[in-house]
């Protein structure tokens, strides 16, 4: 099979308890770009099993037009994993994305997952690929990060988890809630890291949560941290923190329109034989152009 990577919207990945039927219900009815449906960290042992048939039955019944939809497996070391994926998707993967790996290691973990779902595609024959995300939240998945990116054709997005990471690195809970007393940005290392090594494999490059949901302000500080650094979304833990999200990671039309514009007259230019030509007072060239070129692909995503 050949794969054509997806180019899905994912400005803001709002975190959805899969043991709440009132809460997924929500998520759909959000402006939400990208839901996920979490089988891990926000749903208690005994209920990891009976929120698998909660999940399936809201990916079916829920109207979830204009959404990235998502399931968040549990990790590779505990006993669920293996049957999430296998539940979820032979009995609801019309209805689903992407597959979220948590607390991913090694390029192997990637590996374990989309030969899961490569064979429950043959046996079921779907030609729909389901896509995968991995969470960035261990050293050792910081220190192997580039293998994973590179791991599979499969996978479309890499996300920085900062809370579990704070714990595998021994950091002062006080740092995930922006009120440490570190100075300058205490995540600025693992976010450019993981910014490159997405960069580089194509894929999307999603900043982690924020906990305070209250604090909007400090919350699209970090989002345009994660902007400027080249992400394309944050993960949003309350509804509150939809809009914000949105607000940062959606260009603004007027920068959309002349990037468009950039683009069209560098390409008359090159048609007349220039290398360079004035627009507005400023120099449009090669490079110009190819430093708007993220502006439109997040515009296009956006669907602006």
């Amino acid at each position: 099979m050949i794969f054509q990577r997806s180019r899905r919207s994912r400005r803001v990945q709002l975190a959805v308890p899969g043991s709440s039927e009132k809460m997924m219900s929500k998520a759909a009815g959000s402006k939400a770009d990208h839901v996920f449906l979490d089988l891990e960290d926000a749903v208690a042992p005994k209920e990891k099993v009976a929120s698998r048939r909660k999940i399936i039955d809201a990916l079916k019944s829920l109207d979830w037009t204009g959404k990235t939809r998502c399931v968040r497996i549990n990790d590779l070391t505990t006993q669920w994993a293996y049957e999430d994926i296998i539940s979820v998707v032979e009995e609801a993967h019309e209805h689903l994305d992407t597959i979220m790996l948590p607390k991913a290691r090694s390029a192997s973990d990637v590996l374990f997952v989309d030969t899961l779902l490569s064979q429950i595609e043959k046996k079921l024959k779907i030609e729909r690929r389901i896509g995968i995300e991995v969470l960035i939240e261990e050293v050792e998945g910081m220190l192997n990060v580039e293998e994973i990116a590179f791991s599979t054709p499969r996978l479309e997005a890499l996300i920085f988890g900062m809370g579990d990471y704070s714990a595998s690195q021994g950091i002062d809970p006080k740092v995930i809630a922006g009120k440490s007393g570190y100075p300058g940005d205490a995540w600025h290392y693992g976010r450019w890291k993981i910014a490159v090594a997405a960069r580089a494999a194509k894929i999307d490059a999603i900043d982690g949560p924020f906990p305070d949901f209250r604090d909007a302000e400090t919350y699209s500080e970090e989002c345009r941290r994660g902007l400027l650094l080249g992400f394309v979304g944050k993960w949003a833990i309350h509804p509150a923190q939809i809009e914000p999200a949105l607000s940062v990671f959606t260009p603004d039309p007027a920068a959309v329109a002349k990037a468009r514009r950039m683009v069209e007259v560098y390409a008359q230019a090159e048609k007349d034989g220039l290398g360079a030509i004035a627009m507005d007072g400023e120099m449009v060239d090669a490079a110009t152009v190819r430093m708007v070129q993220d502006i439109l692909q997040r515009a296009d995503s956006a669907g602006l």
